[in-house]
């Protein structure tokens, strides 16, 4: 009998890798390479972040210039005063800080805090697709609109959260909403998306990341605004992403 109940499980949940949208079967990781596109998981594209945070009333602000090859990025800070000329690279999945007087870059992790909610990943491209795990929840209305939401297990120790409830818009296939968990099962913080930008993929405009708002899960006042602005897609050379160089 225990081996029948796996066995049914184990049916159900390749009967849910699967859905139909407009008439074409699309599995969770179709869905979710569509999402992370409009997060800038492209060929090549730059953008700016302006960042906003305000964490127990104090409130800070950065401002990074973002250059994206699919996952990889290169962002350099611009403002304030105290933090122009740090970098930070990424390359397949590792990540280095180096500011102007320092002699090597120095390894970090992509769940480090940058400022207030956000983490150094935050201001990246996202690989859900590839750094998750995805199971199927039951479709949620948020905002009036109907979204796909998904359970999401990190596969491997670089991504940079643990555990991720994703609601992605079934008419956009863009990410609308998210709630980010450590590995206990504690929520840490959730966010939303806005996706004001568009950009020409395929041949066809698509909607691309303009706004990430983050609260944190226990002070519901420390809230952290990302605003993605002057994007653009670009052919973005190799050498940007060489460490040799950064």
């Amino acid at each position: 009998m225990k081996i029948y109940r796996i066995l049914v499980a184990a049916a159900l949940m390749l009967a849910g890798s699967t859905i139909q949208l407009s008439g074409a079967e699309l599995t969770a990781e179709e869905i979710l390479k569509r999402a992370d596109e409009a997060r800038g998981n492209l060929e090549g594209v730059k953008w700016k972040v302006e960042i906003q945070s305000v964490d127990n009333d104090r409130i800070q602000e950065r401002a990074l210039d973002v250059k994206a090859r699919g996952y990889d990025f290169l962002a350099l800070m611009k403002s304030p005063p105290k933090v122009k000329g740090q970098k930070l690279l990424m390359v397949s999945h590792n990540m280095w800080f180096r500011r102007p007087n320092l002699r090597k870059p120095v390894p970090v992790s992509p769940r480090q805090k940058l400022v207030g909610g956000a983490s150094y990943g935050d201001i990246a491209a996202t690989n859900y697709a590839d750094d998750y795990a995805a199971e199927f929840l039951a479709d949620e209305i948020v905002d009036g609109e109907r979204c796909y939401v998904f359970d999401l297990k990190a596969i491997h120790r670089k991504a940079t959260y643990d555990g991720i409830k994703y609601w992605v818009s079934k008419n956009r296939l863009v990410g609308v909403k998210a709630e980010y968990y450590a590995v206990s099962g504690k929520l840490l913080k959730s966010a939303s998306f806005e996706h004001r930008n568009q950009i020409q993929l395929r041949n066809r405009p698509r909607p691309f990341i303009s706004k990430m708002t983050i609260v944190d899960a226990l002070i519901g006042n420390n809230v952290t605004t990302l605003d993605f602005i002057d994007h653009r897609i670009m052919t973005v050379r190799p050498s940007n992403f060489d460490l040799n160089y950064f």
